[in-house]
């Protein structure tokens, strides 16, 4: 009788899971056909699962713009590989420093870390600071200066990480061994800590592959844009792929609603492909660091 309860609860809460699956999956699938969809449709009929005509004039627009869009995208995938790599060493160190009970300060530091979650420097200080103080305006740094330090919350589940999933008696073996705190980090700390660094790392990379204030904000050389800065621009004036193609392409004959959709498709398909490989570490690290004790 058991075993039938707990199958009924199984299969209960596998159709509950899959229709919320389903639900997560139903927009990806509508912005795919969207970018698919007549223009003249989309604009008259809004978008919909079963357009009325097809069309892939979107994406044959985007193969007329591939130097800028391969640009673009090649900015985007250089930017995130380094944003990420140096964010995560940033705050990895940070972490393992925050960890160590007994550390001189380190509820000071703690409090000044958590502090961040609630209030910040504000727009005008910061633009201020990066463009005048750092000279990062016009530059790739523009990029990924302002969001090395990953948030608190990130720092702090990697932190607990640290703290409660790795064993004491490891740290205590190291040091009787002579070993030094960068031995240890990086010998011991950094290899047992793969779940937690792919969870952090997969948000950092998402959080840099989908940033276009950095862009707005501090460039003007579009040399420099990612495809989601092009997205943007595309979004606030056709006009600007226009001015930059060179194709001479009678604005009206563009598919301004549908390209949009297109380039969204190309800019979020490395997410959709990497984040299965991804989702195993993400869930152990989002579990094992949210728990303490």
């Amino acid at each position: 009788m058991a075993l039938t309860e707990h199958k009924k609860w199984r299969i209960s809460a596998n159709l509950v899971l899959s229709f919320m699956s389903l639900l997560a999956v139903l927009p990806f699938i509508l912005l795919i056909i969207a970018s698919l969809t007549d223009e003249s449709v989309a604009i008259t009929n809004g978008y919909s699962y079963f357009p009325e005509k097809w069309s892939f004039l979107a994406y044959d627009y985007i193969l007329r713009e591939a130097a800028m869009i391969s640009r673009a995208y090649g900015m985007t995938v250089l930017v995130t590989t380094i944003g990420t790599t140096v964010n995560l060493l940033i705050s990895s160190m940070l972490a393992y420093m925050l960890s160590k009970r007994g550390l001189p300060g380190g509820k000071v530091i703690n409090f000044l870390v958590i502090f961040t979650m609630l209030f910040n420097g504000g727009l005008v200080p910061t633009y201020l600071v990066y463009t005048k103080t750092l000279g990062i305006k016009d530059t790739i740094f523009a990029l990924i200066v302002p969001a090395l330090l990953s948030s608190a919350f990130l720092i702090m589940l990697m932190r607990n990480y640290f703290e409660h999933s790795i064993p004491e008696s490891l740290y205590e073996s190291a040091y009787i061994d002579g070993a030094g705190e960068f031995y240890v980090f990086y010998k011991i700390v950094l290899p047992l800590s793969k779940p937690i660094l792919a969870t952090v790392g997969l948000l950092v990379g998402i959080a840099y592959w989908n940033d276009w204030q950095n862009g707005l904000y501090y460039l003007n050389d579009t040399r420099l844009y990612t495809i989601q800065n092009i997205l943007n621009d595309i979004n606030r004036n056709i006009q600007f792929l226009a001015s930059n193609s060179g194709t001479g392409v009678d604005i009206s004959e563009l598919p301004t609603t549908t390209v949009r959709m297109a380039i969204a498709v190309v800019g979020i398909l490395p997410i959709l492909i990497l984040y299965p490989f991804f989702q195993r570490y993400f869930v152990k690290g989002i579990t094992m660091g949210a728990v303490k004790g």
